[in-house]
């Protein structure tokens, strides 16, 4: 028997496992679900009391990748948010900056009623069994623990935080945005000697939390096949079904995000296919990279040389859109969120709907650029909403992949805005 086709495909497979870290992702998911029906004594009649300690054990590298995450959420989203406020171009937003903040404000609005109106829509989390392992913890609503929309403006003075460091232990993210909006716009109106040092003790901590996530980032295989098998391993083939439906809805709220972009760039005068045919290769690189922040200088040449923008233009908003207008993200975050919590049963009444969407649109304004970013803002909502930052495990196999995708909505929406304000200003 010839084995050589066989041969050549395990090749294949251990060159492209070797160069992608998100090959090695989608590798040890898929190997994570067969493992965990193998182990599942409902499927292979594997003995329970084996199926449970091999399990348990294989799931350590996540709840490893978990804790590492939470431990750097509150530093990184602090001191990202100061950066990106205090590093943005000041004589240039004085003069177009105001609509320029306010379309990307209302950009981000768009896109996070976009994914929680999916979401309500499709339901994924309706697919899990209610009794599920999620759905059994003891879930603790922390902002609006039995909120209503008679006691809402009670709940939104609670936003701006008495207490700031107890408000970071307690994971109280909603609260801790604020403040560091407060704090970042405060730092803009000092003298550059007082500045400077700011600016450079708020870089090299960003610089140092960013390093942490990319040695979380390396365990993801690990932590990916682990917490698949222990996943599957508990609910068996539900939760497949279940990410199938939850991939579904991201992907439908970003297209939906994309006809958005599209009616806005024929507004502007612009053919869409012809702006996507002329982004096509840093769109490309951007889902390749799943870094927005990486691409930014190709950015900026794609919208000088291919879509004819001014130069003042698309050296001010590309950059600023870099830091602040993250619309992929912003649905991801959303569709996650939702998702999580219909998992977990939590009652999504108008105070806790409100709660994410002001969350995620003030939190994705301070996303970091870079991989691996948008998981950790989700774990700090999530906190916010008394949701046990273990039930990542349902997403985090997928967070590579949806992030190539969120990248490619967020380096649009920076173009789409380079059109807009080159038409209109």
């Amino acid at each position: 028997m010839d084995f050589t086709p066989l041969k050549t495909l395990s090749l294949s497979l251990q060159t492209l496992v070797e160069r992608k870290l998100w090959a090695k992702v989608l590798v040890g998911m898929f190997m994570g679900a067969l493992v965990g029906l193998f182990l599942s004594s409902k499927i292979s009649h594997f003995p329970t009391e084996y199926g449970v300690v091999i399990s348990n054990w294989l799931s350590v590298p996540g709840k490893l990748f978990l804790k590492m995450i939470q431990m750097i959420m509150m530093p990184l989203i602090f001191v990202s948010i100061i950066t990106g406020i205090v590093n943005s171009p000041v004589e240039e937003l004085k003069k177009i900056g105001g609509f320029i903040i306010f379309y990307f404000f209302l950009s981000t609005i768009i896109s996070v009623f976009i994914g929680v109106g999916t979401s309500l829509l499709i339901n994924p989390g309706g697919m899990f069994p209610e009794d599920n392992q999620y759905a059994r913890q003891t879930v603790k609503n922390q902002i609006y623990s039995q909120g209503d929309f008679v006691n809402l403006p009670e709940y939104m003075m609670e936003i701006l935080p008495g207490n700031p460091l107890a408000s970071m232990v307690s994971g109280e993210l909603l609260s801790v945005v604020v403040f560091t909006f407060i704090i970042g716009i405060s730092i803009t109106q000092l003298k550059d000697q007082y500045k400077q040092p700011i600016i450079l003790f708020s870089s090299s901590i960003q610089q140092i939390c960013i390093t942490v996530v990319k040695w979380a980032m390396r365990l993801v295989p690990y932590a990916v096949f682990g917490l698949m098998t222990n996943l599957v391993y508990s609910t068996g083939t539900e939760t497949l079904k279940g990410l199938a439906i939850y991939l579904e809805t991201v992907f439908v709220a970003f297209l939906f995000m994309v006809m958005v972009y599209s009616i806005l760039l024929l507004i502007s005068g612009r053919n869409p296919l012809v702006f996507f045919k002329k982004s096509k290769e840093v769109l490309l690189l951007a889902f390749s990279t799943t870094s927005s922040a990486a691409v930014m200088p190709l950015s900026i040449q794609t919208a000088q040389e291919k879509l004819k923008i001014s130069k003042h233009i698309s050296n001010l908003i590309i950059p600023l859109g870099t830091t602040i207008n993250m619309d992929g993200t912003a649905i991801y975050q959303c569709v996650s969120t939702v998702f999580i919590a219909q998992v977990c049963g939590l009652n999504l009444d108008v105070s806790t709907l409100l709660f994410i969407v002001i969350t995620i649109t003030l939190a994705s304004i301070g996303t970091p650029g870079i991989p691996g970013a948008g998981i950790v803002v989700l774990a700090s909502t999530l906190e916010g909403m008394g949701i046990p930052t273990a039930a990542l495990v349902l997403i985090v196999g997928l967070e590579r992949i949806l992030g190539m995708f969120r990248t490619m909505v967020n380096v649009i929406g920076d173009l789409t805005a380079c059109v807009i304000f080159e038409k209109f200003t």
